[in-house]
């Protein structure tokens, strides 16, 4: 177990490089941000030299892969952190330093079991990109396919490891002070990120999603998915299809090769709904990056190592809020909040719908151009502070995902209307899912299944009927010894200074996926 006093001296230098780089500035200006806080995050940069434009990627980068991550995340929340910051933290998605080409020679001959000329004809020593976890070479089999090769960093997860243990003890340390550190749950955070990071670092986990995915999206024209070339992936390495296009970050090129972007936008709204709703599992990481226009229009997707889920009974939850979002229906999405136990039961429906009210109104019928997201998404942190709602982290993804998509699809077409686009493909899916014909084939599957599962049932029924709610069982949370609760009152102020820079690690993928 890893002692406090490494936990504190790793929070120190941390918040030493992150006031260095300006990047603590916010966390002293929040008025959320609990009082000690405040201070310990001014004592950090004292003495520093901070720069006038603060400089979040290469703070980020310079703590560490794990860090990274949460820069990313930040990266597609510029309600949040801001246009500038979320522009300067873009440049940690795909364009940090590239490992030397002579350990990703040696990492792929280790991990495959065979020399690198037996395996690729041609691999290009240069990296088309450098992420995090990982970076991904242009490569030709020896049977002449073009493909991608993707590396995992050597030593990469004893670093993800080292700083994800630091990162529960800061987030259990920020998460006591109670209060809106408390609502919430940054430790249930950081549990989903150390749960997504796990699933990252097995490329045969990303290699097996992305088949799954392709055999869940074949029926979707204008989708692609590289196919997976199995005798050369394992945990390691990861070899696919080579994808031939332009990136959607590049709106110029798209413009200049005549494709219609309001088209591809639309498209990519639909596409994401579809695999969200209609499938439950969705590509969970669809930054600008990670996605492609080939030369007949079709969006292709790269980057499976975050895959997100949703049950039927959330999903079902998710198309009705959206369709009541749409529609001006507020009471009903007030009424799924409380079935979902999203919203305390003591709070009063009716008032909870007059709160969506006055946040949703002013969106309905306008195209994102004329809305204010920040002042949008004021309003509903504010509702979920007035109604005690916790974050809820089987959504976290989903939320993070959205986010996501109407970033690219504003890019793409400013003047797109996402209630417009969203509207029918919800609309369908509901008359389908909860139509009387599908009410009437549920309720007889449903009736055969009860009958042949009624003894385990009602033994499952008395087991968990102390938990409440539909979503699905919290993943398990660390013990953390609190160091001012074991060592007494003297330590409390080191406490504090693993509080103020879990704000700005832990707390930052918080509020990158509060929403």
């Amino acid at each position: 177990m890893t002692s406090h006093v490494t936990h504190l001296w790793r929070i120190l230098k941390w918040g030493r490089t992150l006031a260095r780089h300006g990047a603590l500035r916010g966390i002293e200006q929040d008025l959320n941000t609990p009082r000690p806080v405040r201070r310990i995050a001014r004592l950090a940069r004292f003495g520093a030299r901070v720069p006038k434009q603060a400089r979040y990627a290469e703070a980020f980068g310079a703590i560490g892969p794990a860090a990274i991550k949460l820069g990313q995340m930040l990266a597609t929340r510029p309600d949040l952190v801001g246009e500038e910051p979320a522009h300067d933290l873009l440049s940690l998605q795909d364009s940090l330093p590239p490992v030397p080409f002579a350990a990703i020679r040696a990492a792929v001959e280790q991990s495959l079991g065979r020399p690198l000329e037996t395996l690729y004809s041609r691999f290009d020593e240069q990296p088309v990109g450098a992420a995090s976890i990982a970076q991904v070479h242009r490569a030709v089999t020896a049977d002449g396919r073009d493909v991608a090769v993707k590396v995992v960093r050597p030593g990469v997860e004893a670093q993800f490891a080292r700083d994800i243990d630091t990162y529960e003890w800061a987030a259990a340390h920020l998460e006591a002070l109670g209060g809106e550190a408390a609502r919430l749950r940054p430790r249930l955070v950081i549990a989903n990120l150390k749960r997504w990071t796990a699933r990252e670092l097995d490329l045969r986990r990303e290699a097996a999603s992305a088949s799954e995915l392709a055999e869940a999206m074949e029926p979707v024209a204008g989708y692609v998915v590289p196919g997976i070339d199995w005798d050369r992936t394992s945990g390691r390495v990861l070899t696919l299809d080579w994808i031939d296009g332009i990136k959607i970050s590049n709106r110029a090129a798209l413009v200049a090769a005549g494709h219609d972007l309001s088209d591809i936008a639309a498209r990519l709204v639909n596409t994401f709904l579809r695999q969200a709703i209609a499938e439950g599992y969705f590509h969970a990481d669809m930054h600008q990056g990670n996605l492609f226009v080939k030369a007949n229009g079709d969006i292709a997707a790269i980057d499976f190592g975050i895959m997100g889920r949703i049950d039927r009974r959330a999903r079902t939850w998710l198309a009705e809020i959206l369709y009541g979002l749409i529609t001006g229906n507020y009471r009903r999405v007030a009424e799924i909040h409380f079935e979902a136990q999203y919203v305390p039961a003591h709070h009063d429906v009716a008032e909870f719908a007059t709160a969506l009210r006055a946040v949703g109104e002013p969106m309905r019928g306008k195209a994102v151009s004329e809305l204010s997201v920040g002042q949008m998404l004021d309003g509903l942190f504010a509702i979920t502070r007035d109604f005690d709602m916790q974050t809820q982290p089987h959504l976290l993804l989903l939320q993070k995902t959205m986010v996501m998509v109407e970033g690219v699809a504003t890019m793409l077409d400013p003047d797109i209307n996402m209630w417009d686009v969203s509207g029918p493909y919800v609309k369908a899916w509901l008359r389908d899912e909860l139509g009387p014909e599908a009410k009437a084939a549920d309720a007889i599957h449903e009736g055969v299944g009860l009958i042949t599962r009624l003894p385990a049932l009602l033994k499952r029924i008395e087991d968990a009927f102390p938990q409440k709610g539909g979503a699905p069982p919290l993943p398990p949370l660390p013990t953390v010894d609190l160091v001012w609760n074991r060592r007494g009152r003297g330590l409390k102020a080191l406490g504090y200074v693993a509080v103020a820079v879990g704000s700005a690690l832990a707390g930052a993928g918080v509020m990158a996926f509060w929403g």
